[in-house]
């Protein structure tokens, strides 16, 4: 019997019952109970800080290190173990996410509002940022480049990046690109809580980045609720990809699969108005995920995914803004059209030349995104995510005398007179030689 073809649902558009539950993210049933860990273990690091990270690292990665902070052997190490081709790759893709995110820099800007009263802005880095970077069955060094170039490019004065031990030299080297020099031997929940609350080893952060498992994505929240920032909610991986009759099933079988190979609950979907095409995709996935080292994984994650038949494009667009997925492929004709109406999506990927694989990796967009439905309200990671917008306002006493009456009528009219008093009593002060400061 074949495990795909039973697990794979096809779900018609006209079934709302059967839409609804496929459109529904795996995992939401144990929501409760991986964040009740998280908790445990963020108030267990809390309360015992390196200690408490090396028990869970011992208990979840295999083995605990002697020391969270990666030794100085292991980074002369890291550029001698790897190839020329893979380090050659690391420098192309720095080089494209660095290109793509200083073209996303915002600059400092004023203007006068009305005469005498100018306005504006200026742009701060965050001053302590930790990044966290998937390890275990698959140490994603591209995530170290995807955090590290923008916060590299904000100027970030404190940057910790840490990942679950031990930690693969190709992290090393994309972290030694950006500048990062900081990096630690802790991954997971426990990670997180460690750049939460700081512990012997690990400063505590002002704001938390990075993509995760499911603890990874409770962790964040439960640090939001201890006032430290986090990027987003960022946790199992997933896909849509919008396909038409023309699209090759062996395209859309790849992109599937590369997304279910992340995770046991990373989720996949195809949405098409092609019934055919559907029922050729799943001979496809059997026979790529039959050549793939990680298949296990795979063929766990299309459990909960599925093949979804709409009636015509406008049909596939409504589940797409629905759905809001991570990363959305448009393999149909008129593409551009499509994705002109696309209100709730992470990262599109337009046309079938374009892999997901290539935001993954080297194109320069960047593959930090919101996952669980959460592009309906936050956008991808840029080098905006690492810096603060800081207002300010100078105003002449020209200028407080023409906005002053408008200032005080609508302090009165809000019944806070001490607001109005603070503009009045400069209104009545005699001018002097600070008449214009």
């Amino acid at each position: 019997m074949d495990s795909v073809s039973l697990t794979l649902k096809t779900v018609l558009y006209a079934d709302r019952d059967a839409l609804n539950e496929a459109l529904k993210r795996p995992g939401q049933s144990h929501r409760e109970t991986v964040r009740a860990t998280a908790r445990k273990v963020l108030q267990d690091v809390a309360a015992r800080g390196d200690e408490a990270v090396r028990a869970y690292a011992e208990r979840w990665d295999g083995g605990a290190p002697e020391h969270l902070l990666v030794s100085d052997t292991a980074w002369r190490a890291a550029g001698e173990s790897l190839s020329d081709d893979l380090k050659a790759a690391l420098h192309t893709a720095y080089n494209h996410i660095r290109r793509f995110h200083e073209a996303g820099f915002p600059a400092d800007g004023q203007l006068e509002t009305t005469p005498g009263v100018v306005c504006g802005w200026t742009w701060r880095p965050v001053p302590s940022v930790g990044l966290y970077v998937p390890g275990g069955s698959a140490p994603l060094f591209s995530t170290a480049l995807m955090l590290g170039v923008p916060a590299q490019l904000a100027g970030c004065s404190s940057v910790t990046l840490c990942s679950p031990p031990p930690v693969h030299p190709a992290i090393l080297y994309a972290a030694d690109l950006c500048g990062i020099h900081r990096v630690y031997q802790a991954g997971g929940a426990q990670a997180i809580a460690a750049m939460t609350y700081g512990t012997e080893s690990l400063p505590p952060a002002d704001k938390i980045f990075g993509p995760g498992n499911a603890y990874v994505y409770a962790a964040k929240a439960l640090a939001a609720e201890q006032q430290v920032a986090i990027d987003m909610p960022a946790g199992p991986s997933e896909v849509m990809v919008v396909a038409d009759a023309n699209t090759p099933s062996a395209f859309i079988a790849a992109d599937l699969l590369a997304q279910a190979e992340h995770s046991p609950d990373a989720q996949v979907l195809l949405v098409t108005d092609s019934s055919a095409l559907a029922e050729q995709v799943i001979p496809e996935l059997r026979k790529q995920l039959s050549c793939l080292p990680r298949a296990s994984i795979a063929r766990q994650a299309l459990q909960h995914s599925a093949l979804i038949i709409c009636p015509d494009t406008q049909a596939m667009l409504k589940v797409v803004n629905r759905y809001a997925p991570e990363h959305l492929i448009v393999q149909i004709d008129e593409a551009d059209a499509f994705v002109q109406q696309v209100s709730n999506a992470g990262s599109v990927f337009i046309g079938p030349w374009t892999p997901e694989s290539a935001g993954d990796y080297a194109s320069g967009t960047n593959h930090t995104l919101p996952t669980a439905g959460f592009a309906r309200a936050y956008s991808g990671l840029s080098v905006t995510d690492f810096i603060k917008r800081i207002t300010w306002q100078r105003i002449t006493r020209t200028g407080l005398h023409n906005l002053g009456p408008t200032i005080m009528t609508m302090a009165r009219a809000e019944q806070l007179e001490a607001h109005a008093a603070a503009v009045e009593i400069r209104l009545q002060h005699k001018e002097g030689n600070d008449a214009n400061r």
